[in-house]
């Protein structure tokens, strides 16, 4: 057995709120207090490497993507400074000029000239007036291809090259590939349905991100951030034996420091009894740090790409004047009760992505017509994302035992943009309404969606906390939370979500020792400086995993 001291241990369980030292055996808590307390348990080690940190249960991260550490073998022009699985620093795009800078160099060190370039985390909608189109790749290359994916990961944009090998200008004129005045595609793709006309570009980006190399960066990336649980919401290759043994060898690597909670989502050209089959089979094949048989649904798009579904008054009108369209399904609205009848029926956990409000309305539709016909309690099915979800919304989730999953950072990255762009101040201060949520006693989670933010529970916390954007205005006061409420979102909130609360999200007898390790104690600070709390690293299983540069 061994002690663990610290200057403080918060535990996220009412029984015992905080402590001075955890005891832990075989990988699980035996008790929590103060030193001659655990004593009596027994002879026991005393460690006091954390005797100047302080422990909190490890953070769990209820919506990433493990393309988060996979993508940075392709090429970053986002509009913020952001830090790769190495600590080396990217320094933001803040034009469309330095985007295609930024390219030129890459494109001018590749051998291959039939290799494609790949780029991610664009967002024209923080550069005023033009967004990118393929006349401005054309000016990285006009032979190679050239595929940008966009920050939210619904949008893309690629060059002439890509156009033509495509054959787009000859294909259907329709939302999903949108067109210039002069008929010809702008190079703007929107959705799987615009993506999966590029040829085999969109396949092919998220193939060469799911390596050996990236899903190991996925789980360093996380351990930096103090994470002991991630998700990978959503992967269609599950099916894939190899995909499967993949991870079972790296998780089951005892150097790969976090567990990891696999979400399928269906590709509903197949079978959906032979989905839900595989999904359920799958259970069988989950181990201490690899868990299957859960779903994610995505109905609607993004906000900030103007794909998404919202209720009437819907989007602001575009800077000229001409109004916008009001997004696009990925699932028509009439077949979501069914499909999710299938999965729930099986007894299997489902969450919905739905950003707009008008989505929130068509999955509770769902969830009520699914559950009058087939009751079943604490089933948990979990709306991700919620950026619109209105009061009346979060009310009905409450009788419906749904749970919320908010986007706390979209504060941060979009908020000014939502409020001067995409719906305006009155909507833009009551998006991710963890307040509200919280108030109608929905059960909350709050997440990154890494790679579309960068993980780190602490960021996601101090946006729901202060709700401050990068132009320094505070966006919607009143649904700023407590400081204890975040970090309860962060730590039970998504293990209860991920039906992993008898595991993990607090620190009490019985429970998985994983702690997340940091430098101060967040619960002393000014909330302000949250984000800014120094991360040592985590304990798995009661085995310390120090952050790169910390051991």
């Amino acid at each position: 057995m061994k002690i663990f001291t610290a200057r403080a241990v918060h535990t996220m369980d009412r029984g015992r709120p905080s402590a001075e030292a955890v005891l832990v055996d075989d990988g699980l808590v035996v008790a929590v207090g103060t030193l001659d307390e655990l004593r009596a348990h027994g002879e026991a080690e005393v460690d006091d490497r954390f005797a100047d940190k302080v422990l909190l249960p490890g953070f769990v991260e209820a919506h990433s993507h493990s393309f988060e550490g996979g993508q940075w073998a392709h090429t970053y022009c986002g509009w913020f400074d952001r830090t790769d699985p190495t600590g080396h620093v990217w320094p933001g795009c803040h034009s469309i000029d330095e985007v295609v800078t930024r390219l030129v160099e890459v494109e001018a060190g590749m051998d291959d000239p039939s290799a494609p370039l790949f780029a991610w985390g664009l967002d024209p909608i923080y550069f005023p007036g033009d967004r990118l189109e393929a006349r401005h790749l054309d000016a990285v290359s006009e032979r190679r291809r050239i595929f940008v994916m966009h920050a939210s990961g619904h949008l893309a944009t690629v060059n002439t090259a890509v156009i033509d090998a495509a054959g787009l200008a000859d294909g259907p004129a329709d939302e999903a590939v949108p067109r210039g005045a002069d008929g010809r595609p702008t190079g703007e793709l929107l959705e799987p349905a615009g993506m999966a006309r590029a040829g085999d570009l969109f396949p092919s980006y998220y193939r060469s991100m799911a390596s050996d190399d990236g899903i190991r960066a996925f789980g360093q990336l996380a351990r930096n951030a103090g994470i002991t649980t991630l998700t990978d919401l959503g992967s269609t290759n599950l099916a894939n034996p190899k995909v499967r043994q993949r991870w079972r060898t790296i998780t089951d690597d005892p150097t790969f420091p976090v567990r990891v909670s696999m979400f399928h989502n269906p590709a509903f050209g197949q079978g959906l009894d032979e989905q839900v089959d595989m999904v359920v089979g799958l259970r069988d094949e989950s181990t201490d740090k690899l868990r299957y048989g859960h779903v994610k649904f995505i109905l609607d798009g993004s906000i900030q790409g103007f794909t998404a579904r919202l209720r009437a008054p819907g989007y602001l009108p575009t800077p000229g004047g001409e109004a916008r369209g009001n997004g696009l399904w990925l699932v028509p609205p009439d077949e979501v009760a069914g499909r999710l009848e299938a999965f729930h029926r099986a007894g299997l956990l489902v969450h919905a992505h739905c950003n707009g409000d008008e989505t929130v309305d068509v999955f509770l539709d769902a969830v009520e017509q699914v559950l009058t016909a087939a009751p079943r309690p604490d089933h948990r099915h979990t709306v991700q994302h919620c950026q619109l979800t209105t009061a009346d919304q979060y009310r009905r989730m409450r009788a419906l035992g749904l749970c919320a999953n908010v986007f706390a950072n979209h504060t941060w990255y979009w908020g000014d943009q939502h409020h001067d762009v995409t719906v305006g101040p009155d909507r833009a201060k009551r998006m991710n309404a963890a307040a509200t949520a919280l108030g109608a006693g929905v059960p909350l989670s709050m997440h990154s969606d890494a790679g579309v933010t960068p993980l780190g529970p602490l960021h996601v916390a101090w946006c729901a906390v202060n709700r401050v954007t990068p132009s320094g205005r505070v966006l919607g006061a009143d649904e700023r939370i407590s400081v204890p409420e975040a970090l309860a979102a962060v730590t039970l909130g998504g293990a209860y979500q991920l039906k992993m609360d008898h595991e993990i999200g607090s620190i009490r007898p019985g429970l998985r020792a994983d702690f997340a390790v940091l430098d101060d104690d967040p619960f002393e600070i000014d909330p302000m400086a949250l984000r800014d709390v120094g991360v040592w690293g985590t304990v798995l299983s009661g085995v310390p995993q120090p952050a790169d540069g910390r051991a």
